[in-house]
């Protein structure tokens, strides 16, 4: 996860806010605020992309973002789990700085059902919030399971996605034949669909909103994390554990999937962004 954690951010900062900062100069009375997009995968190794050595499938969306952004060979994420390095994003301090940061990760149990992100802690979406941003997070959030540690709770202003470490890409449902796990807001919803794809359109409309301030979007994507499935799959059986299973051709096409969507999501932005400049030019 490292690696396209890092590669993401940078092309963000290089690319997508450079080209958004044109956006925003069209769409926002903010001046000088632009649009902000963060990608992160999940359990993504870093010999996984094309672009660092993948031999037997390629990611060429994913490789152009470190192309034209900043390829880091020698960077780390914060934490080696899902929890502990989600902390230190929203928060901007060192998991251990955290009760929920020394989870390694959060479970689905009884005990940490009762735990999450404290709401009094100031996050990246409270920041971005108090700067004049509305914020949406689109994906796991996997910092809390319940309505008083959500992330509507710790300054995103929309979420959609789930809030266990894991979920069926095709259920959509929590391990071991556990409850569904997919909401917006704080609402449960049924949809039909991969994961990935539904994350990437919600992204895509969240792009594609009216906005009248500027945006700071998150989309964390689960992918490639277990349980191992590629687009067309069955759901897991009830009693099948996510962690086993899978093969190197199912881990290829997750991978393919997640490409696809970054590629589709970054088509977007320039849509819009072509869109709103020529919308100014007419006027």
């Amino acid at each position: 996860m490292a690696c396209y954690q890092f590669s993401s951010l940078c092309r963000k900062n290089v690319l997508i806010i450079c080209a958004l900062m044109l956006h925003s100069f069209f769409t926002n009375a903010q001046a000088g605020k632009p649009n902000i997009v963060y990608i992160m995968s999940d359990d993504l190794g870093y010999a996984d992309l094309s672009g660092y050595g993948r031999k037997d499938y390629t990611t060429p969306n994913l490789d152009k973002l470190a192309m034209q952004g900043m390829k880091f060979m020698n960077a780390y994420a914060s934490a080696p789990l899902c929890t502990p390095t989600r902390v230190a994003f929203m928060t901007g301090r060192y998991p251990a700085r955290t009760q929920l940061g020394l989870k390694e990760p959060m479970e689905w149990s009884a005990q940490d059902s009762m735990t999450g992100l404290d709401p009094d802690i100031p996050s990246v979406a409270t920041r971005m919030r108090s700067a004049g941003y509305e914020t949406f997070l689109v994906g796991k959030w996997h910092l809390g399971f319940t309505p008083q540690f959500s992330p509507l709770r710790n300054g995103f202003d929309y979420f959609f996605g789930f809030n266990g470490g894991g979920v069926d890409y095709i259920s959509h449902r929590s391990p071991n034949g556990g409850a569904p796990d997919l909401y917006e807001n704080y609402q449960p919803v049924e949809m039909k669909g991969y994961m990935t794809d539904l994350l990437m359109q919600k992204a895509i409309d969240v792009i594609n909103r009216e906005h009248n301030r500027p945006f700071f979007l998150a989309v964390t994507f689960n992918a490639p994390h277990w349980p191992w499935q590629a687009p067309g799959d069955k759901a897991y059986p009830d009693t099948m554990d996510w962690k086993k299973g899978g093969s190197a051709a199912t881990y290829a096409a997750m991978m393919t999937s997640l490409d696809n969507a970054v590629g589709t999501i970054l088509k977007a932005l320039d849509k819009k962004l072509i869109a709103q400049y020529n919308c100014h030019l007419h006027k």
